[in-house]
């Protein structure tokens, strides 16, 4: 055998060892607490972003009930909810995530439960408004961390990322002192918005007084009706057939500034009351299921001191929903 060939086959063969040996030691540490490991069995993940602990806070069996969505429903505490309804929430929200994203983690939320869980609030925002099939959403997702075909995750493993986090995973699992992401997934991001100015700069106050269908055409009628398909509300409908009697499935329609709320007759009014009447439709699926519907026009959507920008919301709002989250809970029990 010519020296080039055997240096090749030597090659290969070395990297094949090598990459199969850090898929096996990525496996075996579970970088992301997916609870696939037959070894690790210290709980949670270190602190990092929602994409990847929510996989870890998904799973936790000391959470009954869970909200799922974007920065839309992010303000929504589960520690205030817990003392409304005595359900214990996991706050899975994932910033910029769309209906693709949400439906992920509710099936792995639900997979992952030993005991009937208690609710599922779901953020529908206009992600859930698409006509598109395929979902789409221009920011990356692990969608191979919560697959259910252990084949996907393995090819998942296959990541530089994965190759970084298993270090530090390895740090954390090892680290008496090792600091856990926050269990339940709550994150107050009013502080941050406050520190960038949010609240001060005229700049970026003023945006909330832009008026988006300021020249928007008026219509008497839908002018189009047939292409009012909503196939993320669909597929949670399909979801909704299987849960549980005893789970409770509450929708959530988050606020907006008021000045973003479409104008009635206009088409964007049109789509947004076509979005909803499918949504309401989901109850049709499952008995215990209600609609909480903030994204209508109300007092609150007029202040704009209880806004940072036209669809992220403050403290006050985010409590006045809660309250509402907890009497629509009361009523499908």
């Amino acid at each position: 055998m010519a020296p080039w060939r055997r240096f090749t086959i030597t090659l290969l063969g070395t990297a094949v060892l090598l990459l199969t040996g850090f898929v096996a030691l990525a496996y075996l540490v579970d970088p992301y607490d997916t609870g696939r490991s037959p070894l690790v069995t210290k709980p949670g993940v270190r602190p990092q972003g929602p994409r990847t602990a929510n996989a870890s806070r998904g799973r936790d069996q000391a959470f009954n009930a869970m909200i799922v969505g974007n920065s839309h429903i992010q303000l929504i505490a589960p520690e205030r909810l817990k003392k409304l309804t005595g359900f214990d929430f996991v706050q899975l929200a994932t910033p910029a995530s769309g209906a693709k994203e949400h439906l992920s983690l509710i099936d792995w939320f639900l997979r992952h439960r030993k005991e009937t869980p208690k609710a599922i609030v779901v953020s529908i925002d206009d992600f859930w408004c698409t006509s598109d099939p395929d979902l789409p959403n221009d920011k990356p997702f692990p969608f191979w961390l919560y697959s259910a075909d252990p084949w996907e995750y393995v090819r998942g493993l296959v990541r530089f990322n994965v190759l970084e986090e298993t270090s530090r995973r390895i740090g954390y699992l090892f680290g008496a002192a090792a600091e856990r992401a926050r269990p339940d997934g709550y994150w107050d991001y009013e502080p941050e918005y406050i520190g960038l100015g949010y609240t001060t700069d005229p700049a970026v106050r003023q945006r909330l007084e832009q008026k988006p269908y300021a020249n928007a055409l008026r219509y008497d009628h839908d002018p189009k009706p047939a292409e009012r398909q909503f196939p993320a509300v669909a597929r949670l409908r399909e979801l909704a057939a299987r849960l549980p009697e005893e789970t409770a499935l509450l929708l959530v329609m988050p606020p907006v500034y008021s000045n973003t709320l479409p104008p009635h007759g206009t088409e964007q009014a049109f789509l947004l009351h076509a979005c909803k009447a499918a949504a309401m439709g989901v109850q049709e699926a499952h008995a215990r299921t209600a609609v909480v519907d903030w994204l209508v026009d109300r007092p609150e959507i007029h202040a704009p001191e209880l806004f940072f920008d036209v669809s992220h919301y403050r403290q006050p709002i985010a409590k006045a929903i809660e309250a509402d989250i907890a009497e629509a809970l009361r009523q499908v029990r």
